[in-house]
């Protein structure tokens, strides 16, 4: 039997193409790995990857924005309101998650706004144009589709002002609100039996009206509370923590219609504040 010399290459295909252990296994994943340009200490450096736990929040609310449209589709209205509401708690901790963990990057915000955009912009237009507002033909894919492209722009706006704007306030009712008013506003229809059949025909109207104002205030220049100065690393006074006892037992009461009633109060709060700046302003004006 002949031997292979030391000069001579292994000729046995299956031993030539194994990959030598310093590969990488990343060259087993057709994907190629994520780079991004950051500045560390006023110098721009090429990171690689993503940090894992924000994502991870921010796919599961985009997979509980896509669970909400496949169960308004499918007429499951009280499903659907919920898991847009899960959405917008694991909205709310993505960012706080980032924020603590300095795991800030380019590429979370844009998955977030990504998925804002499925969560808090097409699953609410699509749950209650199923629910109700297809009953009015072109005027109701019209209220849906202005719903979806107002929450567009505020995504959009948003992401070009970030860096500019005043933490202490959204420009524009923020998406999750607008999502979760229109959930609620399904959610309690559902719970009285306003589905269907037992649509009362003046519903659709009062509907497509919620839908359009809530894409326009998205869009508006109103300025909302947006709670992110509150510290939650900071202690608190005692109060605090019985007024949140106090609030889950209110809201444990009836969900949809406590719920729905807190997000009109701050959906108008944004016009309040406006119309009492604009008057306070013109009296200070006159006087």
């Amino acid at each position: 039997m002949e031997k292979n010399s030391p000069e001579q290459p292994n000729s046995d295909p299956q031993i030539s193409d194994m990959p030598s252990s310093s590969a990488s296994i990343d060259s087993f994943i057709p994907v190629d790995d994520y780079e991004e340009i950051v500045s560390v200490d006023g110098k721009k450096q090429k990171m690689r990857g993503i940090y894992l736990l924000p994502n991870l929040f921010t796919t599961g609310a985009l997979f509980s924005g896509f669970y909400a449209l496949i169960a308004g589709m499918q007429a499951h209205y009280e499903v659907a309101a919920i898991a847009i509401f899960v959405a917008m708690f694991l909205d709310i901790l993505d960012g706080r998650v980032a924020r603590l963990a300095n795991a800030q990057s380019a590429f979370g915000a844009e998955y977030d706004s990504l998925s804002d955009m499925v969560s808090f912009g097409v699953a609410p237009a699509v749950v209650v144009y199923s629910w109700s507002l297809s009953s009015l033909g072109k005027f109701g894919w019209t209220a849906a589709f202005i719903y979806v492209a107002g929450a567009a722009l505020r995504l959009a706006r948003f992401n070009t002002q970030a860096a500019s704007a005043d933490k202490r306030y959204f420009t524009g009712l923020a998406s999750p609100a607008a999502a979760s008013l229109v959930a609620c506003m399904v959610w309690l229809s559902n719970d009285m039996g306003l589905v269907g059949s037992q649509l009362p025909k003046w519903l659709p109207v009062v509907a497509s009206v919620v839908t359009i104002v809530a894409g326009l205030l998205m869009v508006s220049n109103f300025r909302y509370q947006s709670f992110k100065v509150v510290d939650v690393r900071k202690r608190v006074p005692f109060i605090v923590v019985i007024l949140m006892i106090v609030l889950f037992s209110v809201v444990h009461i009836d969900p949809p219609f406590v719920l729905l009633a807190m997000l009109i109060i701050y959906a108008l709060s944004g016009p309040v504040m406006g119309l009492w700046d604009y008057f306070a302003k013109s009296k200070k004006d006159f006087s």
